[in-house]
C-alpha cells in the first residue's frame, strides 16, 4: 500500500491513531516505512479515558508528527456524554500545546464546541480534519488559524457547497487527505480507499481552483511541511 502511494506521487502519509493501541500501531508503522508518520490520538467516542502520560510518552517519538484524530462527535448516538467529550478534549489539547505538536480535530456536529475549546488553549494549532462545512465555519477555523483538510467528499455531485469552501480557501491552509479506509471519492464508492488515491481528490481540487494538478502538490507539500514540521 505504502508502495502504490508513492508510485502514485504520495511521498508523504500520517497514520492516525484513534486509541492507545491504535496510536502505538501508528507508530510502529512509522518506523518501518519512511515515508509513514505518526499521529497519537484518542477518538472522542471511546468509552475509556485518554491515558494522557502514555500519549505523551508515544508523542516524543521524533516519527509522531500530530495528537490525532482528538475532537468531539455529538452525532454517533452510543459515544460519551458531550461533557465528557469536552473535558477530554480540553486535556488532549492542552498536551498539544504543551508539547508543541498540531492537532487533527474531528467534528460531527460539534464545530460551536470546538471553536470555543480552540479559543481557550492559545497555541493550538492544526487542521480541521475531513472538513465537510460551509464557508462561514470555514471562515471562523481560518480566523483561528487551522488548516482545512478536504477528502474525497469533495468529489461527490451534490456538494456544491463544499467546493466553494474548497475554491475559496487561501492557498496556504489547505491540505488533502484520504480518511483511509474511509472518504473515498464518488468514483470509488464501495471499495476500501488508500493513500494512492488521494490524487482522485486532487485531480478535483486542482480543477476547481484553476491550477495544475502539479502545482497543486507543491503548495499540498509546503502546507504539511508547515504545519507537520517533524516531517521535513
Amino acid at each position: 500500500m505504502v508502495e502504490a502511494a508513492v508510485a502514485a506521487g504520495v511521498t508523504r502519509m500520517v497514520a492516525m491513531g484513534v486509541d492507545l493501541n491504535h496510536s502505538r500501531h501508528a507508530l510502529e508503522l512509522a518506523h518501518e516505512f519512511p515515508q509513514v508518520f505518526a499521529g497519537v490520538g484518542h477518538y472522542p467516542t471511546q468509552q475509556s479515558a485518554p491515558d494522557i502520560s502514555a500519549l505523551r510518552a508515544l508523542a516524543s517519538d521524533e516519527r509522531t508528527v500530530a495528537i490525532g484524530e482528538v475532537g468531539l462527535d455529538f452525532v454517533e448516538g452510543d459515544g460519551p456524554a458531550r461533557e465528557v467529550q469536552a473535558d477530554r478534549l480540553d486535556e488532549l489539547f492542552a498536551l498539544a500545546v504543551d508539547i508543541d505538536l498540531p492537532v487533527s480535530v474531528h467534528d460531527r456536529g460539534a464545530a460551536e464546541e470546538i471553536a470555543a475549546a480552540i479559543t481557550a488553549h492559545p497555541g493550538l494549532r492544526g487542521a480541521m480534519h475531513y472538513f465537510a462545512l460551509e464557508w462561514d465555519w470555514a471562515q471562523r477555523f481560518l480566523d483561528l488559524g487551522f488548516y482545512l483538510s478536504f477528502a474525497g467528499l469533495v468529489t461527490r455531485p451534490s456538494r456544491n457547497a463544499l467546493r466553494e469552501v474548497v475554491k475559496r480557501c487561501p492557498a496556504d491552509r489547505l491540505l488533502l487527505e484520504t480518511d483511509s479506509p474511509y472518504g473515498q471519492a464518488h468514483k470509488r464508492m464501495g471499495t476500501p480507499n488508500r493513500p494512492a488515491y488521494l490524487l482522485d481528490t486532487a485531480s478535483l481540487v486542482a480543477e476547481l481552483r484553476g491550477i495544475r494538478v502539479e502545482e497543486l502538490a507543491e503548495i499540498e507539500r509546503a502546507n504539511a511541511f508547515a504545519l507537520f514540521s517533524k516531517m521535513t
